[in-house]
């Protein structure tokens, strides 16, 4: 099957994060067992989504991971001209369908050149790492990880494929989604000695949020690599109270923090963290029952950084010629397989500028461009390139 023949397929399953990946998976090794590969599932808690770890050539150390995410962000409320699940070629150089870029592609480019691959008797691995959940935090990828870690032979390197236009990203933020709960005192709202508003609390502190931003330019805190060029932290929806002549008794939003490789996201909360505590002082000396409360909403994904990549970063050039490495703002599973220490680069084919849009597209060249990579990385992995 061709990449673009595979990506209909791939497509044609509705894999939003809050649904299973199980039927896509099950396509996916099927489609391997053809060619005898060795794979493995690793599942979730309640086994309703898996991730798939394959290997194709011998089990020994070196090689290359390639990583690709299986689910998509939703649909809904989208204006779309076609069915999102159902591939569309309109003769303009485009496929059309939810997750064409993002990444579906790139796996499709992948298990397109598996016949190739096997054909090749390559002397170095290639594995094939498809995870559940990343859209939704990176969820499924560090327990693929470790039995990545502990089953096999250690890789030389990774590459995760999200659409870059086939350029190298060798650093990314990291990302961390929060939820904090203000809770007042209810009065009526001609009476606001007796009370405490939760909605006024929170939009103080809604505010000192996008100050940090500020101090943090301030003090220089900046890499000019990214197209923001400092760690980022900002609150996308926020809801409370009952009435207009209640003071509001409970206020809660929901914020993220994006911070660059340098920073630390404890340091960045904990300026958030010292001044909710500030607040909630004041709070409390009026109403003790009063409090601020804030939870991770995920495990921080880690950032990319720009380090011990040499290797990986010169094979990519290699195969896809010289061209300038980037940086990206958003987060990937590219920093957990760092964590490892498993040397990472990001690549793939694509735009990000068109994923999670309505009628999402992958152009046909990337995805063409796509595929000759894979070629390449079969014929280097055949010559012990990495």
């Amino acid at each position: 099957m061709t990449a673009a023949e595979l990506l209909e397929r791939l497509v044609g399953f509705a894999t939003v994060s809050r649904e299973s990946n199980l039927d896509l998976i099950g396509f996916v090794e099927t489609y391997l067992d053809e060619y005898g590969i060795e794979h493995w599932r690793i599942v979730n808690d309640d086994g309703s989504k898996a991730n798939l770890l394959a290997r194709i050539g011998p089990a020994v150390e070196g090689g290359v991971v390639l990583s690709g995410h299986t689910d998509v962000v939703p649909v809904d409320g989208q204006p779309w001209s076609t069915d999102p699940f159902e591939l569309v070629d309109k003769g303009d150089g485009r496929l059309y369908g939810r997750g064409t870029c993002d990444m579906k592609g790139f796996i499709a480019c992948a298990l397109a050149e598996v016949p190739n691959w096997v054909r090749q008797d390559l002397t170095k691995p290639i594995y094939l790492a498809f995870s559940y959940d990343e859209e939704v935090g990176c969820i499924g990828a560090p327990r693929m990880i470790e039995r990545l870690m502990a089953d096999h032979p250690r890789p030389s390197a990774v590459i995760v494929g999200e659409p870059t236009l086939m350029q190298p990203v060798v650093a990314h933020k990291g990302a961390t989604n929060l939820r904090t709960t203000v809770t007042g005192r209810a009065s009526h709202s001609s009476q606001v000695n007796q009370g405490v508003s939760a909605i006024h609390v929170a939009a103080r502190l809604v505010t000192k949020i996008e100050d940090v931003m500020a101090e943090l330019r301030a003090e220089g805190r900046v890499d000019e690599a990214f197209n923001v060029v400092h760690s980022s932290l900002h609150v996308g929806k926020i809801a409370g109270g009952t009435a207009i002549n209640i003071m509001a008794r409970e206020c809660t939003f929901e914020w993220e923090i994006r911070h660059l490789p340098q920073d630390r996201f404890e340091e960045l909360v904990g300026r958030v963290n010292d001044y909710a505590a500030e607040l909630e002082a004041e709070m409390q000396a009026r109403a003790p029952e009063t409090r601020i409360v804030t939870e991770a909403l995920n495990v921080t994904v880690p950032a990319l950084a720009d380090d011990n990549n040499a290797e990986v970063l010169a094979l990519c050039c290699e195969l896809l010629g010289e061209r300038p490495s980037g940086a990206v703002a958003y987060a990937t599973e590219a920093g957990q397989f760092q964590r490892v220490g498993l040397p990472t680069v990001i690549c793939g084919p694509g735009s990000i500028a068109q994923a999670h849009q309505p009628d999402e597209y992958i152009e046909s060249e990337q995805l063409e461009a796509g595929s000759e990579f894979m070629w390449a990385l079969g014929r280097q992995l055949q010559a012990q390139r990495i």
